[in-house]
This record gives C-alpha cells, sequence and structure tokens, in this order.
C-alpha cells in the first residue's frame, strides 16, 4: 500500500492521471457508455492486479475523466470504490484477504476461479447497477468535444518518471507473486527523484503515506490472527453458521476491524464455508470506511485529484449495494453447490 500510494503521488505529481482521464473522456462522451466502460476497466484492473492498485491509480484517472467531460463526478467516483471491492473476489491475488483465506485450503488459481466467476460477475453487476440507479440523472448527460492536451501533458516535468513507475508496478503486480517489496523500492525511488526535482516535498509525501494507521492495522492484523490460532472460539462459531450467516459476520467483522485482521481471524483455522467468508470478507467492506484499506486509499486519492469525496454518501451507496451484491453472489455460489 505505502509503495503504491508513492506511485501514485508520483503519477499525479507529473499529469499522468489527468491525461489518461482526459483521454477516456475523449473516448466515451455518454454518461452511461462512458460508465460501462469505467465498469468493465475497474473490474478488470481489480481482478488481474489487485484492489488497491485498482484504487489508487483509477480513481484519479476518473475523477479527471468527470471534469474533463464537464459533467458530475460521482458516478466514477464512487462507482470506483465500491466495483473494486465488490470485483476482488474472481482471483486469489485480486484481494489480500483472498490469499489469507486461501492459505488454508491450497487451491490453484485456476479452481478458485472456476468456483467464484459466476458470483463475482452477479456482484459487480448489481453494485455496478445501484450506483448508476442512484445517479442516472447525471449518467444521462452527454458531453461537448474534450480538447486533446496529451502533447502538453508528456512535455510535463516527471511525466517520464509517472509513466515509468506506473508501468513497473504493474509489471511487477503481474508478474510477482509477493511483489510488495519491489513495490516499495519503485515507490520509494520514484518519490526520491521527485523530491530532488524540486517536484515533491518531503511532508507531502510523509502526509499522504499514514504510517501510524499502516502500521496499527498491521499490528492489529498480527494481534488477531495470533488470537485465532490459539483460541478456538472463532473457528467453534463458525461452524455452527450456514453461508448466509457466515457472510453477514464476516461482513460485519471487516467493518468492525477491517477486513485483513477481520480474515486473520476467522481463517486462522481451516473455515467451514471459506467461499460464504470471501463473500463477506470482500464485498462487506463498502458498508464503512472502517471496512478495507481500499476506503483509505480512495479518500487520498479523489482528493488529491480535486474531488471531494463523501464517507457518508459512499456509504449509502454501500448499504444498499452489499445486502444486493452479497445476496446474489450467494446465491449463485448455492445453486452451484460452493460453500
Amino acid at each position: 500500500m505505502t509503495g503504491l500510494l508513492l506511485v501514485g503521488l508520483v503519477a499525479d505529481e507529473g499529469g499522468l492521471f489527468a491525461a489518461a482521464g482526459r483521454a477516456l473522456a475523449r473516448v466515451s462522451r455518454h454518461g452511461v457508455v462512458l460508465f460501462g466502460g469505467a465498469v468493465a476497466l475497474v473490474a478488470g484492473v481489480t481482478s488481474l492486479l489487485n484492489l488497491d492498485t485498482s484504487v489508487a491509480f483509477l480513481t484519479p484517472v476518473l475523477v479527471y475523466a468527470a471534469a474533463s467531460r464537464g459533467t458530475g463526478e460521482a458516478p466514477l467516483l464512487y462507482g470506483c470504490l465500491l466495483i473494486s471491492n465488490a470485483a476482488s473476489l474472481l482471483l486469489p491475488g485480486s484481494n489480500l484477504t483472498n490469499l489469507i483465506v486461501l492459505g488454508q485450503l491450497r487451491l490453484s488459481g485456476a479452481r478458485f476461479l472456476g468456483e467464484v466467476a459466476p458470483a463475482w460477475l452477479v456482484s459487480v453487476l448489481l453494485t455496478a447497477g445501484v450506483v448508476a440507479v442512484a445517479e442516472r440523472r447525471s449518467l444521462r448527460t452527454t458531453a461537448g468535444p474534450v480538447p486533446d492536451r496529451a502533447s502538453r501533458a508528456s512535455a510535463r516535468p516527471g511525466y517520464a518518471l509517472a509513466v515509468v513507475s506506473v508501468s513497473a508496478v504493474t509489471v511487477l503486480v503481474l508478474a510477482l507473486r509477493s511483489p510488495a517489496v519491489p513495490v516499495m523500492a519503485v515507490g520509494a525511488a520514484a518519490a526520491g527523484a521527485g523530491i530532488l526535482g524540486g517536484r515533491l516535498s518531503f511532508p507531502k509525501v510523509v502526509q499522504i503515506l499514514g504510517l501510524p494507521l499502516l502500521v496499527g492495522l498491521f499490528g492489529v492484523a498480527v494481534a488477531l490472527g495470533t488470537v485465532g490460532r490459539t483460541w478456538s472460539g472463532p473457528a467453534t462459531a463458525l461452524a455452527h453458521l450456514d453461508s448466509w450467516a457466515t457472510a453477514a459476520v464476516a461482513a460485519m467483522a471487516a467493518v468492525v476491524v477491517n477486513n485483513l485482521p477481520a480474515a486473520s481471524l476467522l481463517a486462522a483455522r481451516v473455515p467451514p464455508r471459506p467461499f460464504a467468508l470471501l463473500v463477506g470478507l470482500d464485498i462487506g467492506p463498502n458498508l464503512f470506511v472502517t471496512g478495507s484499506l481500499a476506503w483509505i486509499l480512495w479518500l487520498k486519492a479523489a482528493s488529491s485529484a480535486g474531488a471531494s469525496p463523501s464517507i457518508a454518501k459512499a456509504s449509502r451507496l454501500g448499504l444498499v449495494a452489499v445486502p444486493l451484491a452479497m445476496g446474489g453472489a450467494l446465491g449463485v455460489l448455492a445453486l452451484a453447490g460452493t460453500r
């Protein structure tokens, strides 16, 4: 997460996100078409890279796309967060919670994909549908021509560094099983170059990281994982729940302590209904800001792009989208006989 924040800061400062947003706006001038393309883009990036990469890199792109069109940013802004969480169910690497739970199951990526793909599709479509209905007025608009400023953006100081940094992180996330340290190294190197070049200030870099939050969350995850391994209470409780109750408990636990510590606690021993558990851990965080680190990345990325993200509005959308998406996903899993 630290590496992604640093690379995102460098990319935004270099004008890469603004250029990408304008390019997206030029391709899709009608609101519905743009939103549909954004849904596919967010779901694809989340699945192939991961949840945090999607939120960190696509949020500013979509905010700039909305600004370039001169229309409301809400569908793209809130859609990016909610769809990223909902779409993180597809592959083991799409969400760190998937890796934590699957560590007990030893399933191959191909088998995992086969089990959850229908549920993933339903959860993404239902979540996108909620955002589209809530923001239907904004989506009905058709924007005028968007000026092409690509040459001006590419000439901006730091643009080349932004392109190289984002490209390097993308390759690392795709190619490596454990890309955290290399991604951190790329982020630190890019931020250091930005500071030396006078484009970034050290206080701004420290502010964007929010290190006390990251360190505290890591400590909570380790502590709860230890509790789950030494105390049989959570495993015993899950053994007495059906799939629907398991997902509900996972969603509530994610909101209370964040989904990473919740996964460490609830999956410290082999869970009886692992796929239902993942539905709650992956989709449930859309309920509130405490649910996942993606919220923090989203807030920072949106603010840096000049947007005004509202936790209250995102939560209101989540209160509608989460029960529908979780119910749809669990229903599909039940029809397939998957727990």
